[in-house]
């Protein structure tokens, strides 16, 4: 089953690259920027998490290390060689600019740095793009300051996205920052429904004309809305191994992805934040295979879906759907 997962060309639509720093990584880059960090074991151990909250805590500590715009290349560079392994011929990753910027790095190195590595992913069979991502627990005149300044690199950047701590943070405080989005070509995505309400899905596609919904597995809570996203094909970017690694779900067998999927919506299945949550995208094929009983065909079916619900361009699409079809003949 690894063979054929790792063979079937696939779509990554929701991972966060300061999700994918790893501890070795994160050390080096530490070491080389005077950092203080913990030990490499020291680190592992502190990815016990309780809560969504309890993980940002640790991943804004970690990003600390990220200062150069050489440091921003190397980790996306990390991650879009570990990708192409995975089978990933399509990332689109989420970055957080507010992180970096408001503890004084400048957008300029953040986004050059990244944007470099996913030129570079070429040459090793990856389509890569950026995704700007808003912390929802900032302030919406934060967020259009921060969109204004991605639109400085407009060229750089193919959506924004809204990200961070969900509850009590619903997208309707952001609506201008997505009009604003929207009036410049961005394609625009949005967290909704991994710890916040159905409502939070509801208000992401009428207020913010979300083109997917980043997890979304509350979903099913709300009979109506689901029926919605199947009937307009919204497609829900969703990350097992996170939501059992949040407590979202006790336990793996008891994600609603295969109920979503029978149900017809258009279920992608992503990493998140993998160097925290254990497990890269191939990773989270794997352990829903074997949790959730899915078949081969189940498989291929969700990878289909990731590329079709991928903002690449259509010819570059047709040649990864053709190749996922030998793949799977």
């Amino acid at each position: 089953m690894e063979a054929f997962v790792r063979g079937l060309p696939k779509a990554e639509l929701h991972v966060h690259i300061e999700g994918t720093l790893e501890p070795e990584l994160m050390v080096t880059l530490g070491n080389r920027n005077d950092v203080p960090v913990p030990t490499v074991e020291e680190i592992r151990a502190a990815y016990a998490f309780s809560n969504l909250q309890s993980f940002l805590d640790i991943y804004y500590k970690g990003a600390a290390v990220l200062l150069t715009e050489q440091d921003f290349y190397e980790l996306a560079w990390a991650y879009l060689t570990r990708a192409a392994s995975d089978g990933v011929r399509r990332a689109e990753l989420f970055f957080d600019p507010q992180t970096h910027t408001d503890r004084g790095v400048p957008f300029d190195v953040v986004v050059n740095g990244l944007y470099r590595a996913t030129q570079e992913a070429a040459d090793i069979g990856v389509s890569a793009a950026l995704i700007l991502s808003i912390l929802r627990h900032l302030t919406p005149e934060a967020a259009m300051e921060t969109l204004e300044a991605g639109l400085r690199h407009r060229s750089k950047i193919i959506g924004l996205g809204l990200d961070s701590s969900e509850i009590g943070r619903p997208p309707s405080l952001f609506q201008d920052v997505f009009a604003r989005a929207r009036a410049e070509g961005l394609h625009v995505v949005a967290h909704a429904g991994e710890e916040g309400p159905p409502e939070y899905i509801e208000q992401a596609l009428d207020l913010l004309h979300a083109e997917r919904i980043d997890h979304g597995v509350r979903l099913e809570e709300d009979h109506a809305l689901l029926e919605r996203v199947v009937a307009e094909g919204i497609p829900l970017t969703m990350c097992p191994l996170s939501n059992v690694k949040l407590r979202v779900f006790e336990d793996l067998s008891m994600h609603n992805l295969k109920r979503l999927y029978d149900a017809g919506v258009a279920v992608t299945i992503n990493s998140d934040d993998p160097a925290y949550f254990g497990g890269y995208v191939a990773d989270n094929y794997l352990a829903v295979a074997n949790a959730l009983d899915l078949s081969k065909a189940d498989l291929a079916a969700m990878a289909r879906t990731s590329l079709n619900a991928s903002f690449v361009a259509e010819s570059e699409r047709s040649v990864w759907l053709s190749k996922l079809d030998q793949a799977t003949r």
